[in-house]
C-alpha cells in the first residue's frame, strides 16, 4: 500500500502541533507499516519553512518518506479540478492550487492520501481515498 502524505500530517509532527501531532504520528507510523510513504513537491515546499534545509533529508529519511515528482497527467488532472472549483466557488476561499496538486498526484501515484482534509478532496477527488489522523 503506498501513501502520499499531505504537509498538514508531516507539519503536525514537525511543529509537534499540540491537537493533531499524536494522531497524525500514530497515521504516519501505521500507513508505514503497511506500505511506503511518498510526498511531491508541493509537500516539500510547505514543509521547508518549517525545517532547516539540512534537516528536509534527515526527516524524510527517518520516516522512510520517498520522494516521487508529480506528472503531467498530474498536473493537468489538477488544473481541471481548480478549474471547476473556480467555476463552483460563491465567494473567496483558501483553496490555492498546491491543494489540488497534492490531491491529483496522490489520485494518480498512491494507493491513498494522509490528510487533515476538510472536504474539499473528497469533494474534488472522488475516487481519492483519504485517510486522516
Amino acid at each position: 500500500m503506498r501513501t502520499a502524505v499531505d504537509s498538514s500530517v508531516l507539519l503536525d509532527v514537525i511543529t509537534d502541533d499540540p491537537a493533531f501531532a499524536d494522531r497524525s504520528e500514530a497515521l504516519l507510523r501505521r500507513a508505514s507499516r503497511e506500505g511506503s510513504l511518498i510526498v511531491c513537491e508541493c509537500v516539500l515546499a510547505e514543509i521547508r519553512p518549517a525545517l532547516p534545509e539540512h534537516e528536509v533529508d534527515e526527516f524524510l529519511a527517518d520516516w522512510h518518506i520517498q520522494f516521487v515528482p508529480s506528472t503531467r497527467d498530474s498536473a493537468l488532472l489538477a488544473g481541471q479540478m481548480y478549474g471547476t472549483y473556480l467555476r463552483r466557488r460563491t465567494r473567496a476561499s483558501g483553496r490555492v492550487i498546491p491543494d489540488f496538486l497534492i490531491g491529483a498526484h496522490a489520485l494518480l501515484t498512491a494507493d491513498r492520501l494522509a490528510a487533515r482534509d476538510r472536504g474539499y478532496l473528497r469533494d474534488y477527488f472522488k475516487k481519492l481515498t483519504v485517510v486522516a489522523p
